[in-house]
């Protein structure tokens, strides 16, 4: 049996965060109002309720048909002209886009972002081999600069300011120093990133939706970048998780009508495309897909927890939960952070530190409020803490207070006793006594407590 992590890792990592209380609070901010922009938009669209039952029916239908929507899909992909592969896990995906570009005598890439190639470690492995590996969304290149991951799956660089972005350029782009005029930045990123673009010899993207009805993939960005990335180079290779096909095109339409407004509040993203295969004006034009496996199928599998797998990457979790926000991406140690994170990483990585992220949480329900594809974000959580517990990876100490929690609140004169004593003594906890209570109010403040408890309150107000 595993033994629990003594620190998660995330309680450290977060408190790195958690030090600058400045940039703390304008992180949360950030955030909070790309949730305020996805609140703005949903209360504008009049079906809004009623296009996340669809998505969520319909995500739960691909989720029971995933091998025969992949059928379907390759059988009208190949006859657009791709060339669909299929990886197991991670090291076959990166055996095989190393493969396709080296059989193209390509060393320069473009990507646009993607998800599932961080998930995969795709760029560090295709930089160990020589390639050059150049990421075209404007976030990730800055966080690609700066030798770190995303810290978030929308907004990758949400945690850095303008200041650092202007001291990155300087440094690495030789921009004037001191320059933090996010015109000016934008504008030296897209000078540099489009030489980048004419020199490269393949673009690498991500996908969205891949359509079954019609072999095609629709990839969303609001740059551009990945429609310059597939229609400049000779070779384009799409990475697509498992879990992305849809039956038609108009199941597509449900999802990209959710997709935008849950993220940034947008009606639709800049650029949505929809790639067929292919230019047969531009001789010697090839397009692969790889598809990827791994650790979804035997997900989907899992009736506990494949609902996971409906995510659409909309970010709308992370912008609205309280954790969050306020402990930044990093903390969690994973490609992909926040409340779906936390669900998704103990069972697709499995690590230890990745099996404590469902109890980086307040479980207050606010992620499975905004989905978009009504997943059940706080169930899933609990349902995590319920089966690590019965492996007995929660550590003694807190199983023993939690069963003396149940016995205490099973006793009702004892815990009126209980709360009239806590009351009284409560304001012991803002003074620096040591104990276990001094992690929780490291970055809490106490509440003042009640003179009188609820059930008195109660009775005074009503007899």
């Amino acid at each position: 049996m595993s033994s629990p992590p003594r620190i998660p890792a995330f309680h450290r990592d977060a408190g790195r965060f958690l030090a600058d209380d400045a940039r703390v609070g304008w992180h949360d901010q950030a955030l909070w109002h790309l949730r305020a922009k996805r609140d703005k938009a949903a209360a504008a669209t009049p079906d809004w309720e009623a296009l996340r039952d669809h998505a969520a029916a319909l995500k739960a239908h691909v989720l029971d048909q995933l091998p025969e929507l992949w059928t379907r899909f390759s059988a009208n992909a190949r006859a657009a002209g791709w060339t669909v592969h299929f990886a197991a896990d991670a090291a076959e995906m990166r055996a095989t886009v190393h493969g396709l570009l080296t059989a193209a005598g390509v060393r320069r890439v473009v990507k646009s972002k993607s998800m599932l190639s961080e998930e995969c470690g795709l760029n560090p492995h295709l930089e160990a081999h020589g390639f050059e590996v150049v990421d075209t969304d404007l976030g990730e290149r800055i966080v690609q600069l700066r030798h770190e991951p995303p810290s978030h799956i929308v907004v990758p660089a949400i945690h850095l300011k303008r200041a650092e972005v202007g001291e990155l350029f300087h440094r690495e782009l030789g921009t004037p120093a001191g320059l933090d005029d996010p015109t000016a930045l934008a504008h030296a990123a897209r000078a540099d990133l489009r030489r980048r673009f004419l020199a490269a010899e393949a673009g690498i993207t991500g996908v969205n939706i891949a359509v079954a009805e019609t072999g095609a993939m629709v990839v969303c960005t609001n740059e551009g970048n990945a429609d310059l990335g597939t229609a400049l180079p000779p070779l384009h290779i799409a990475v697509v998780g498992a879990e992305k096909v849809v039956p038609t095109l108009d199941d597509a339409g449900v999802l990209l009508r959710l997709l935008a407004r849950s993220a940034t509040g947008q009606p639709i993203t800049s650029y949505t495309t929809h790639l067929a295969g292919p230019d047969p004006r531009r001789p010697g034009h090839a397009c692969h897909l790889v598809v990827v496996d791994n650790g979804r199928s035997r997900l989907a599998a899992d009736e506990h927890h494949r609902r996971a797998l409906s995510c659409i990457r909309c970010g709308a979790c992370l912008n609205t939960c309280p954790v969050y926000r306020r402990a930044s991406g990093h903390a969690y140690g994973t490609v992909i952070p926040g409340p779906i994170g936390a669900v998704l990483a103990p069972a697709m990585i499995g690590t230890a530190a990745a099996r404590a992220l469902p109890f980086a949480s307040s479980l207050c329900g606010s992620c499975t409020q905004v989905c978009p594809v009504r997943i059940d974000l706080h169930d899933q959580l609990l349902a995590w803490r319920r089966q690590l517990a019965d492996e007995g990876l929660v550590p003694l100490s807190k199983r023993l207070a939690m069963r003396a929690g149940a016995w205490f609140l099973a006793h009702p004169r004892l815990f009126a006793a209980g709360g009239w004593l806590g009351r009284r003594l409560g304001f012991l906890a803002r003074l620096p006594i040591p104990g276990p209570h001094r992690l929780w109010l490291r970055h809490r403040g106490m509440p003042d407590l009640p003179a009188d408890s609820f059930r008195a309150q109660w009775k005074n107000r009503h007899g």
